[in-house]
């Protein structure tokens, strides 16, 4: 290439500055700028990339990017995510891709209107693939999943099913590699107006059963996975990095070390600049992180099946 990708960040918070770090020194992309509404945010963010700059101007960052990453609070989301597609530029946006299907789906479309490319920050799905779950051609049966954590302001802007179950409806989703036939959700809320606690159990098309449950009221984290195949059980605890294998699959137990597990962020960072820059496959698309935020929402409508749409 005669120039580098021309990269931005949406957003100088937490996830915004480690987004920042992992655009930084690399070989065929280059950090031009980070926005923020507070200046002084996005100042600190840039203050260590040598020739990026400070925005507190939106329109004026997606102007000179070819390609930015959106890490702001998941209700700008959505908003964001079209503003830089209609600019032209190619998405990579943190979970969830918006906080309602209709905007993931206007989204979507955008981006397949433009041919851009339009990725989603799931990245459990690299420590999957480094595990070798994705390789292993028997469906589940059922799978269980538990994702636990105390209480922060971060991420309470949305309910607990679209910041924490999100992940785990994206791998039941691809697990199941079909679209789901009914669904039972229960939410609660405690501490925010939007759900601190969600249970769901999801029906597939193939007879697969999904049970997840997500809290923001539990003293410590606690993320596992149970998977149920008709010739064993997979027990994955996402925290500690390790997996009980009690199935006949020759999984990677050293999952831990790959640097698709131990820098999943940074992994979906570079997958999102081959696919711009080689034309790879996407590893995130945006249609099937559609898909979770449609599940996501008929779970904290409380309802107990699907609409006919």
């Amino acid at each position: 290439m005669d120039k580098l990708l021309q990269c931005g960040v949406i957003g100088a918070g937490v996830f915004g500055t480690f987004h920042t770090r992992k655009y930084q020194g690399r070989d065929r992309a280059a950090l031009v700028g980070v926005y923020d509404a507070d200046i002084d945010r996005a100042r600190t963010a840039v203050s260590e990339a040598d020739g990026a700059r400070a925005f507190d101007d939106l329109s004026a960052l997606l102007e000179v990017c070819d390609a930015v990453t959106i890490a702001s609070p998941a209700t700008l989301h959505g908003e964001q995510a079209l503003a830089a597609l209609k600019a032209g530029c190619h998405v990579l946006v943190e979970k969830p891709l918006a906080i309602s299907a209709e905007a993931a789906d206007r989204c979507v479309r955008e981006a397949e209107a433009r041919q851009l490319v339009l990725q989603v920050g799931h990245q459990e799905r690299f420590v999957f693939d480094a595990m070798g779950v994705f390789d292993v051609q028997e469906i589940p049966e059922r799978i269980y999943a538990r994702r636990f954590g105390p209480f922060s302001d971060r991420g309470a802007d949305v309910s607990v099913t679209m910041d924490l179950m999100i992940h785990d409806l994206d791998l039941a989703l691809r697990l199941a590699d079909c679209p789901a036939v009914s669904i039972a959700g229960e939410t609660r809320s405690e501490r925010t107006d939007n759900a601190d606690y969600s249970h769901a159990e999801i029906v597939f098309e193939n007879g697969m059963v999904a049970e997840l449950e997500a809290s923001r009221l539990a003293e410590d984290r606690d993320r596992v996975m149970r998977i149920e195949y008709p010739s064993g059980v997979l027990n994955v605890d996402f925290v500690a990095k390790t997996f009980d294998n009690g199935t006949p699959f020759d999984l990677n137990a050293d999952f831990a070390s790959d640097p698709k597990a131990a820098d999943s962020l940074g992994a979906n960072v570079s997958a999102f600049i081959d696919s711009i820059l080689d034309g790879a496959p996407v590893a995130i698309p945006g249609r099937q992180a559609l898909d979770a935020v449609r599940l996501a929402e008929i779970i904290d409508a409380d309802k107990t099946a699907l609409s006919e749409d």
